[in-house]
């Protein structure tokens, strides 16, 4: 099991009645308790041993998978809402019988004029016409009743306007997009609390709408009746709403064609909405696409296909250009997600679509498939959805199953974040003496003792002197970089720390900025005020501190000789990899006859079969590159035997990569098959930190990776005893 899950365990263990647990997990029934965590839905399976009684202890059993299992922790909470609350069921399924009209009339019984009606909106969805709806249904004349506003810069004055001719004439006010104006909206607050005292006209209504904001004033949210339309969940659910959005008619007049490509043009609208769930592996960045584009789409299908009737010939080129680069690419921001978006539809659009093709990409050897029907009637597609569609699956979107455990395991982690934002918080210092809170205490040993963070600073003006004009190359000037960068960053820890620390002996008065790094402390966060100096990363405080003393460490290590780099370098512990990348570039340019132009110049990247502590790995000269360490392959793994990518191994999400020799290289324009072209960025949240493309060798298509969101990265939390000198990962 992963160290994370042991820790946990060890935890467990602490409680009453678990005292034995891990001695039975390790020594009584290992291979029992193995395969119970193998289970694919354990929280519904009998523990071994006498822990079965948890059985009739379903708070208990909670525990065990919350310690154990935590990509099921959320399922878990699931079954025990249900089992242990009076109509527990309604608290977890939402109203399935009844569409938004009819939710939101319910909601006007419930509303008055002191009573806003507040929408949070969700990709898709528009409340205008439900609230136009609703009025008419009230026989009212939208145009004389109903008041919409799009909030913006400005526009506060003509809000306050229609507010208090709502409040005196009974008519109906809609707000848009609130969360554009945090500010009036103290005032918007003030003013409902002036009109509940005056007494409104019985009819005034108020909606208000905007994204899931923050900024929102609590007085407000408390005293609205809040409503949101959720987009379905699953494939199946996605691929029955994006169908059932064309009319019966609609459909059983199309061209047997038509209606093929039209199926496979709802199957790839289900695939783009629901791909978001799995996080970056999904997409980079998170696109807003809705029916809209579906509708677009089918639009200018018909019309093409229209026009090509007297060829015969499916446009597929076209196509897949109007869909994957305007209708549905016009959101796409990140090329790399744009890359995804046309390789998806290279494989899905083509002539074998019209041929009962397999819709589920590269599904080979799975034992599941889920193919084109052949052209059917209106009711025969939705049953087809209905009966041959698998079960939810990574596969899929073309993911592989490890992908599930992840955003469920991220899941589990962002509630318990919740829970603990929840816990009361204990208060700060004042009085004179020590620091009492025994976290904050440990972590101040943890900084001045245990690593030493002040006596790590390299000194850069002793470093400067052992160079000249003739050994201080590109190499030599991305580790000083490296140095500062991370002088600077201790210099901000220990600065903020001391404040914190001269706080509590009562010779500072404590601040916001103080207290933000107390209960960072305590929560084990990254404070904002370090991460602003600092670099990209997901760790947990205590495993960032440790990070930042190996990075050190390895500065330090070449610091004893400057004019040479370390004959393997981390580059997991780079600030900024980029330049190190960069200055592997301007070697082989400035070495070269004549001199090659940088630009012109790209990193190819060769995986060695050897780890960074065996010691016969080659020296390079000037022109070679350089021997990096410290990547890791999240969505597939790397085969050191084959010397090639492969599929992930169950629940494991990321494979250490051999050292590689990253060297410069003149950019070519001839496509190897035999190469997938790998993003590599600093951390698992993938977005703005990419650093830059390496080729892997692969014996599969590489498209497959692409569908499977591949990717390299540097900065992987809970991987810091991976990478510790001397330590074996594969033991």
């Amino acid at each position: 099991m992963p160290e994370t899950v042991w820790f946990s365990v060890q935890k467990l263990v602490e409680i009453e009645m678990f005292e034995q647990f891990a001695q039975h997990i390790e020594f009584g029934a290992a291979k029992r308790f193995e395969d119970w965590y193998n289970e694919l839905t354990p929280e519904s399976e009998k523990l071994p041993l006498d822990w079965k009684k948890l059985e009739n202890m379903p708070f208990e059993k909670l525990l065990v998978v919350r310690a154990l299992r935590p990509d099921r922790t959320t399922t878990a909470l699931d079954n025990f809402i249900r089992k242990v609350m009076p109509n527990g069921d309604q608290f977890v399924d939402c109203d399935s019988t009844s569409n938004s009209k009819q939710i939101l009339e319910s909601a006007y019984g419930d509303s008055s004029t002191t009573t806003p009606i507040y929408f949070i909106l969700s990709p898709g969805v528009n409340p205008v016409e439900d609230v136009e709806f609703l009025a008419r249904s009230k026989g009212f004349d939208t145009k004389k009743m109903l008041h919409t506003i799009a909030l913006g810069q400005g526009q506060d004055k003509f809000a306050n306007d229609k507010l208090d001719a709502g409040h005196r004439e009974g008519l109906w006010v809609m707000l848009q997009n609130v969360h554009l104006m945090p500010r009036y909206l103290y005032e918007l607050e003030k003013k409902l609390n002036a009109f509940a005292l005056e007494g409104s006209n019985a009819n005034f209504r108020l909606f208000l709408t905007s994204d899931a904001s923050n900024d929102i004033p609590i007085g407000l949210l408390e005293k609205s009746i809040k409503l949101t339309n959720e987009p379905p969940q699953g494939l199946k659910d996605n691929l029955k709403r994006a169908f059932s959005f064309f009319k019966k008619e609609e459909i059983e007049d199309k061209d047997p064609k038509i209606k093929t490509i039209l199926f496979g043009l709802c199957y790839f609208h289900s695939v783009m909405c629901e791909r978001r769930k799995f996080g970056t592996k999904g997409w980079n960045r998170h696109y807003p696409f809705s029916t809209g584009d579906l509708r677009d789409s089918s639009i200018v299908l018909q019309n093409y296909m229209d026009n090509n009737q007297a060829s015969g010939k499916i446009p597929w080129d076209d196509l897949k250009y109007l869909f994957g680069e305007i209708m549905y690419g016009g959101h796409i921001v990140d090329d790399l997600d744009r890359r995804f978006c046309a390789t998806y539809l290279d494989n899905l659009m083509n002539d074998a679509l019209l041929d009962e093709a397999e819709m589920f990409p590269f599904i080979e050897g799975k034992n599941i498939t889920f193919k084109t029907p052949t052209p059917l009637t209106h009711e025969g597609y939705v049953k087809y959805i209905e009966q041959d569609l698998p079960p939810e699956t990574p596969l899929g979107y073309g993911l592989h199953p490890n992908a599930e455990i992840d955003y469920r395991t991220i899941q589990c982690e962002k509630l318990f974040e919740v829970l603990v934002d929840l816990q009361p918080k204990g208060g700060g210092g004042g009085g004179a003496g020590a620091v009492e809170d025994t976290k904050i205490k440990d972590f101040f040993d943890l900084v001045h003792n245990a690593l030493g963070l002040e006596g790590l600073k390299v000194n850069l003006e002793d470093l400067a002197s052992k160079l000249d004009d003739q050994t201080r190359g590109p190499y030599q000037n991305a580790f000083m970089q490296e140095c500062e960068k991370l002088n600077n960053l201790i210099n901000g820890i220990l600065r903020s720390l001391s404040d914190l620390d001269l706080a509590y002996k009562g010779e500072l008065t404590m601040n916001e900025a103080m207290e933000a790094l107390e209960d960072c402390i305590r929560l084990d966060r990254v404070p904002p005020q370090w991460k602003k100096i600092a670099y990209p990363s997901e760790r947990s405080l205590i495993s960032w501190t440790e990070n930042i003393k190996a990075r050190i460490d390895q500065m330090n290590m070449w610091k004893e000789d400057p004019v040479k780099i370390p004959k393997v370098v981390f580059i997991n512990r780079l600030i900024n990899p980029n330049s190190f990348l960069t200055a592997i570039k301007q070697v082989f340019c400035r070495e070269s006859n004549p001199q090659q132009e940088l630009n012109k110049t790209t990193i190819q990247t060769d995986v060695m079969k050897k780890m960074y502590w065996e010691a016969d790995l080659p020296d390079l000269n000037k022109t070679a590159g350089a021997l990096v360490f410290g990547f890791q392959v999240e969505g597939a793994r790397w085969d050191t035997n084959a010397g090639s990518l492969d599929e992930s191994l169950p629940k494991t999400s990321f494979s250490i990569v051999p050292v590689v020799n990253c060297r410069a290289t003149i950019i070519s324009d001839k496509p190897d098959k035999s190469v997938y072209i790998c993003p590599v960025y600093k951390t698992v949240d993938r977005m703005s930190t990419f650093v830059f493309h390496a080729q892997l060798k692969t014996k599969h298509n590489a498209d497959k990776w692409i569908i499977s969101g591949v990717a390299m990265i540097l900065d992987v939390p809970g991987s810091a005893d991976l990478f510790a000198p001397g330590k074996d990962p594969t033991v």
